[in-house]
C-alpha cells in the first residue's frame, strides 16, 4: 500500500470520510490536477507544480486544505496564521463540505499558475 493511501485509511471517522472526499474533489476539479507524497502528506500538483495540500490540525483533529500561493488570494475563510507563503481553509469533519466555496477558492488558486 502507498503511504499516500495509508495516510488516508488510518484516519479517524469523520475526519477520514471528509478526507478522502476532498482528495476526490480536489482531483475532479480540473484535468491538470494530480497527487503525490511530499513532506509526509498529500499534496495536489497543478500542472506539476505545489498547488495544495491536506492536512489535520495537531490541537483540534480537525482537517484543513492548504492552499500553496494562498498569501495571494484574498478570501475571508482563507486564514494565514504564522505562516509566509500559504494559507489554510478549515474544515469541521461534521458538517457538510462547503464544496461551492472549496471550487470557487481552487479555481482562483488555478489562475495564480
Amino acid at each position: 500500500m502507498r503511504e499516500i493511501d495509508r495516510f488516508y485509511l488510518q484516519q479517524e471517522e469523520p475526519v477520514k470520510s471528509c478526507l478522502l472526499f476532498l482528495r476526490s474533489f480536489i482531483l475532479a476539479h480540473d484535468k491538470n490536477i494530480t497527487e503525490a507524497w511530499k513532506y509526509r502528506m498529500p499534496f495536489f500538483c497543478y500542472k506539476g507544480k505545489m498547488f495544495c495540500y491536506l492536512w489535520i490540525n495537531r490541537n483540534t483533529r480537525e482537517p484543513y486544505i492548504g492552499i500553496v500561493e494562498g498569501r495571494k488570494i484574498q478570501h475571508p475563510l482563507l486564514i494565514i496564521e504564522k505562516r509566509s507563503r500559504m494559507k489554510i481553509m478549515k474544515l469541521d469533519a461534521k458538517e457538510d463540505i462547503p464544496v461551492d466555496t472549496i471550487s470557487e477558492i481552487l479555481k482562483m488558486a488555478i489562475e495564480l499558475y
